[in-house]
């Protein structure tokens, strides 16, 4: 095999695989034109009312930037990962009727993948279904091992950039944690400046993943003084990627039912918001500002704070 040619079939490999590396949904910039982006939104309504995209004004790294459209969210459209921290207190056995009962009641066709963290990793289900009692019947007592999930932010990495789906849709992640960083030093709240919870953050919302978070105890130490360490890293998360951290303190709640009905609501309040971005001197792990507000009288909309130029979830 001659030199030339031995150099022509590695350049070929090596773009083979740069290509099928590449995350889906148009995470790798082209040279020029725009990037369709979208943004998911969760929309609360005093009055009930749908959200009027006609209100909606949108700011991208502060300049105004016109909307092309706003779609709500069809169940089928859906993905919701249900991610349980495996060393939480044996005592999260008597929530497991009311996760089926959220997981049977969602609507047909929406995708559910239920899974255990351990060491980093998600184990149970490796892909969504639509089929909700098979999901259901993934969820189990938890092992109660204090330390076995190694760090909820380690697995929120690596879930949001190996996203189980390569189908478009809103993506939907709830954490059941207590949401402690063990290996950011002292587990207390005045040293809130991990670089793991920062990286998990920037990682859901380049995947354009929302993260929601239910706070429950875990075995060991990290079940007493990390709690509110770990409640605020779940609520920094939240807000930074358009979800919510649901908690009553450190109080382990009787019952989960009233969170995963917020849950619930928030998924079907939730809407697609596409935009164009300018692909000029963007690189491929930029993460752009974004704001979003409306004039719409009693309507409350969560947004993320960055999304990732070219991440166009719409079906």
């Amino acid at each position: 095999m001659s030199q030339s040619f031995r150099s022509k079939m590695i350049s070929a490999l090596a773009a083979g695989f740069v290509m099928t590396a590449l995350p889906v949904f148009g995470q790798g910039v082209p040279v020029e034109g725009p990037l369709p982006t979208t943004a998911t939104i969760s929309v609360q309504s005093k009055s009930g009312a749908p959200l009027d995209p006609a209100l909606l004004k949108l700011q991208v790294n502060g300049q105004d930037t016109p909307i092309l459209s706003v779609k709500p969210i069809p169940p089928p459209g859906a993905q919701i990962a249900i991610l349980i921290d495996d060393g939480l207190r044996s005592g999260f056995g008597n929530q497991l009727d009311d996760f089926a009962t959220f997981i049977n009641s969602l609507p047909p066709g929406a995708k559910v993948l239920v899974g255990y963290m351990q060491n980093g990793t998600v184990r149970g289900m490796n892909t969504f279904t639509a089929n909700h009692q098979a999901a259901a019947a993934q969820l189990r007592i938890p092992m109660s091992v204090a330390g076995v999930n190694g760090s909820p932010y380690f697995t929120l990495s690596e879930f949001a950039k190996h996203w189980p789906s390569n189908q478009p849709g809103a993506r939907f992640v709830l954490l059941v944690t207590n949401g402690v960083d063990p290996y950011n030093g002292r587990p207390s709240v005045m040293n809130q400046n991990s670089p793991y919870v920062q990286t998990a953050q920037e990682d859901a919302q380049r995947a354009g993943v929302a993260v929601y978070s239910i706070y429950y105890p875990q075995s060991g130490m990290r079940g007493g003084r990390g709690s509110f360490s770990g409640q605020s890293y779940l609520a920094q998360v939240g807000e930074a990627s358009g979800g919510t951290s649901f908690n009553m303190g450190t109080i382990t709640p009787p019952s989960l039912s009233p969170y995963l009905n917020e849950f619930s609501k928030a998924i079907a309040g939730s809407y697609l918001v596409r935009f164009n971005v300018s692909s000029a001197r963007v690189k491929r792990d930029t993460l752009i500002r974004i704001k979003l507000k409306t004039t719409q009288p009693g309507v409350k909309i969560q947004t993320p704070n960055n999304v990732h130029p070219g991440v166009d979830l719409m079906w």
